[in-house]
């Protein structure tokens, strides 16, 4: 019964953005076709025969194993790599070089340490040449949107980590980008932060709806967020599987869907680990099986 509803859920129909907003979001479509990687000195391509399509406006998360290229795809879709087959376009432009159609949010937030936040956000602004009329009512503006209007003369050494990724957002945002690049921007940050700023990052798509492409280790970050879950083979890095997830946006995080889902893409995750030590070497660390234990074990740590 419990895998008959998981098979159910990811075979659904996608629940697409609603018609009003659909309308209205016409930039953010990034194309990536045929995308091939491997690094000098390795025979194992990273990534191989990537096609992969985010509509405008949709949030796509790619998970997977260590080396199954998550970041080097993001790099590639930012143009800070150079790809070796393959294209990739965003709203039918290559995207060979970076640009400011594309903003990247890292792991490190790499802000600026001498400037206050509000002068964080907008630094790209600035260094684009934008009237200062307009460019205070923009950071202003991606103040509000990350809650952060309180905050906005403080130096980035009186900020918690979790608001100087949020400064980070909005330095993002703020450039208005027709997609959103995320490389693991909450791995560094603990449990209650990181869950409080789902919710927010939800917050900031529902308003926003730009298209996001987010890479996570994390499965449960995966299925709170996307609309989509790409999961990679490793060695090389190819689409193992696509996991639609329809469910509606807010997303009760403790929800019973969303524990099904995270089943489902942890097996997959799972098994494309131990295909991958398996071809690695000869044994591999695997679970006993618990299933033929005698019962009469004696309960030790029972009581744990």
């Amino acid at each position: 019964m419990f895998l008959h509803r998981m098979n159910v859920l990811a075979a659904q129909p996608r629940i697409r953005t609603p018609l009003h907003i659909a309308q209205r979001v016409t930039r953010g479509r990034l194309v990536m076709e045929g995308v091939g990687k491997t690094f000098p000195g390795t025979a194992v391509p990273v990534l191989k025969d990537i096609t992969l399509t985010c509509e405008p406006g949709e949030f796509v998360v790619v998970v997977g194993p260590s080396g199954s290229g998550k970041s080097t795809l993001l790099n590639i879709a930012a143009g800070m790599t150079n790809m070796d087959s393959g294209t990739v376009t965003l709203d039918g432009k290559s995207t060979d070089t970076p640009g400011p159609d594309r903003a990247m949010v890292f792991q490190d937030h790499g802000l600026f340490p001498w400037l206050t936040a509000e002068q964080n956000i907008g630094f790209g602004l600035n260094m684009a040449g934008m009237a200062k009329s307009e460019r205070l009512d923009r950071v202003e503006a991606a103040l509000k949107m990350v809650h952060l209007t309180h905050t906005r003369t403080k130096l980035i050494h009186e900020l918690s980590g979790g608001m100087r990724q949020r400064v980070a957002i909005a330095r993002a945002l703020v450039m208005d980008p027709a997609v959103l690049l995320m490389d693991e921007p909450f791995a560094a940050l603990d449990a209650q932060t990181r869950t409080l700023l789902h919710e927010q990052l939800q917050e900031l798509w529902c308003q926003s709806h730009k298209t996001i492409l987010f890479v996570t280790h994390s499965v449960g970050e995966a299925v709170r967020l996307a609309d989509r879950i790409i999961v990679l083979h490793a060695h090389p890095g190819r689409i193992r599987r696509v996991v639609d997830v329809n469910l509606p946006h807010p997303r009760q995080f403790d929800s019973y869907d969303i524990s099904t889902l995270v089943t489902l893409v942890r097996k997959e995750i799972e098994d494309e680990v131990n295909r991958v030590n398996r071809e690695m070497a000869n044994d591999y660390w695997k679970p006993e099986d618990q299933s033929d234990q005698k019962s009469d074990v004696r309960g030790e740590g029972d009581g744990i």
